[in-house]
């Protein structure tokens, strides 16, 4: 985007994550990251993730004496715990070091602010999400003729954390299908053969599956929030998911989800919810509110940039 300077691992020389290859680890240099930040003479600091390139960036922040924002996207303190004999505790309190470090740390969902305050976390802000209602749209064609209703689909990265299984376990009339890649891919084909896995899908070819589907089963304890959710909804698929954080904070009590500890009950009666009520609540969701949001947070967070922003049109 126009005055925006990205700083992403793919400027970078990466590693693939022990454990987990689909995520990438950038081998940055203090000098090189330093260099590339000043180039761009930014008015505003926004470190997305935490990784080495936001270490770095968080590092430079802090010599220069520079305010910055911070996002929380993952919750890797439950992530890490469901691989390897680690308390979530530590995994908080490092996570806690980083952002409390920024001036202003931004959360997707109220439930994800109030656990994090609970864990020492500073100067939290708000900032929800859009969806690209023109890709994800309801669709007459299906990328499935070929497989029995109803369709229950699920979208997202394929490990332990996702809870998967719980989906596929579930005794649902029809057929099951699995959208994307991960470490868990090839064990969940293993034990669940009649599933059916399309591995990873993208632009048009996501959007027609999402439309393909009746019913969005979301399986996952561990989100944040969920983008899959809104994908689905814009497409015209009401969703079934556990009342935990992500689905509880995108849906709560809006009449197009099922949200139920009984993920089959909440499946069987997602089926009768109208599809174009769920298009139509995504509808409001729009990514031109989410970055109106995100910038009001950056000049929350550093009211030396106030009078950069203009007041006009589109605020």
């Amino acid at each position: 985007p126009a005055g925006v300077s990205m700083l992403t691992p793919a400027g970078f020389r990466t590693v693939p994550l022990p454990s987990y290859p689909e995520i990438r680890l950038a081998l940055t240099r203090k000098k090189t990251v330093r260099a590339m930040i000043a180039a761009a003479r930014p008015d505003a600091v926004h470190v997305a993730t935490e990784g080495p390139v936001g270490y770095a960036a968080r590092r430079w922040c802090l010599e220069e004496k520079r305010r910055f924002t911070t996002c929380y996207h993952t919750r890797f303190p439950e992530y890490i715990a469901a691989r390897v004999p680690v308390p979530k505790s530590w995994v908080y309190g490092a996570l806690r070091r980083f952002h409390n470090a920024g001036n202003g740390c931004m959360v997707a969902t109220a439930s994800l602010e109030a656990v994090l305050a609970e864990h020492g976390f500073k100067n939290l802000m708000r900032w929800s999400r859009g969806v690209n209602s023109d890709l994800f749209r309801p669709r007459s064609d299906s990328a499935f003729p070929e497989l029995p209703r109803p369709l229950f689909i699920f979208v997202g990265r394929v490990s332990i954390e996702k809870n998967i299984a719980a989906f596929l376990d579930l005794d649902l009339p029809g057929s099951k299908v699995v959208v994307g890649d991960g470490p868990a891919l090839a064990h969940l084909r293993k034990t669940h053969p009649a599933a059916h896995f399309t591995g990873v899908l993208t632009g048009e070819a996501l959007a027609a599956a999402y439309a393909s589907a009746d019913v969005f089963v979301f399986p996952s304890r561990t989100d944040t929030f969920g983008m899959v959710l809104l994908e689905a909804l814009a497409s015209g698929v009401p969703v079934a998911a556990f009342p935990v954080t992500g689905p509880r904070d995108v849906i709560g009590s809006a009449p197009v989800g099922v949200l139920d500890e009984d993920l089959r009950k909440a499946a069987l009666a997602a089926l009768d919810i109208p599809r174009q009520r769920c298009r139509d609540f995504a509808l409001g969701l729009t990514w031109r509110a989410c970055a109106r949001q995100f910038l009001d947070n950056v000049i929350a967070a550093d009211e030396g940039l106030r009078g950069l922003v203009s007041d006009g049109p589109g605020r």
